[in-house]
């Protein structure tokens, strides 16, 4: 079961594998890899090429679950929207990390860095950075700024990125992105694209990596999850999801 389901409007947990060299792009080679992962994941039938030169398979997205798989330049892209359970997400990246060395020749010494994301969306009709603001506590700690006659807040996306380990080699980052603008605000006519909230652990590679893709990305998920649960949760999510309910 996903735990997360009655938390946001839409969760997803992805994985990025960044390279220092640039990944094969020849025929052969990719519809090698995605037909090896079509033959673990038969809904992945749609295989795309963007005219940026990426390679993308992936499920009907009108699905609302669906998995996809981006093959760019420096970077291989793996992503879960509304997985079932965390461990349906964990199959996916698993399968895709230990295809990639054989399949893309991707190995140790061409790794800078794995990511692993946790990204919750929340739809809002509404001036997004006022509601983050009001949810964080930005009223508070600034009452007599934001009490200026006609002070309304157009910008706000807090970003606070953490060391794990002595070395900085592993890494937390806590990003909010927002999608209304001035335009909106003033008008009061406000899109559809929902707020972000996404949590990364980030190993860089080099020095003592761990033993393969696979290993890193089960220690990283791991304790993604744990952060997310013991303190994004409590701090983050709950407070937003309160804020919005209370403007609706």
């Amino acid at each position: 079961m996903n735990p997360y389901s009655s938390l946001s409007d839409d969760f997803g947990i992805y994985t990025y594998l960044n390279t220092e060299t640039v990944l094969p792009n020849q025929r052969e080679t990719v519809l090698h890899f995605m037909e090896s992962l079509q033959k673990s994941f038969p809904r992945m039938t749609h295989f795309h090429t963007r005219e940026s030169g990426e390679f993308v398979l992936e499920e009907d997205r009108e699905l609302g679950s669906y998995r996809w798989v981006t093959l760019e330049p420096k970077r291989l892209f793996t992503g879960y929207v509304n997985p079932p359970s965390v461990d349906d997400a964990d199959a996916l990246h698993e399968r895709v990390l230990d295809l990639a060395p054989a399949h893309l020749n991707v190995i140790s010494l061409d790794c800078e860095a794995l990511d692993v994301l946790f990204a919750f969306d929340f739809v809002y009709h509404g001036n997004h950075d006022e509601v983050v603001a009001e949810a964080l506590g930005l009223h508070n700690t600034l009452e007599s700024l934001l009490s200026l006659p006609n002070a309304r807040i157009i910008n706000f996306e807090p970003v606070v990125m953490l060391g794990l380990d002595e070395g900085l080699r592993l890494q937390c980052r806590l990003s909010i992105e927002t999608r209304t603008n001035a335009f909106q605000v003033r008008t009061g006519q406000f899109g559809e694209e929902p707020i972000s909230v996404y949590f990364t652990v980030r190993q860089y590679w080099g020095g003592s990596p761990p033993k393969s893709f696979v290993e890193s990305y089960r220690h990283q998920r791991a304790l993604c999850q744990e952060l997310v649960d013991q303190h994004i949760v409590p701090s983050v999510l709950r407070p937003l999801a309160q804020a919005i309910a209370t403007k609706q």
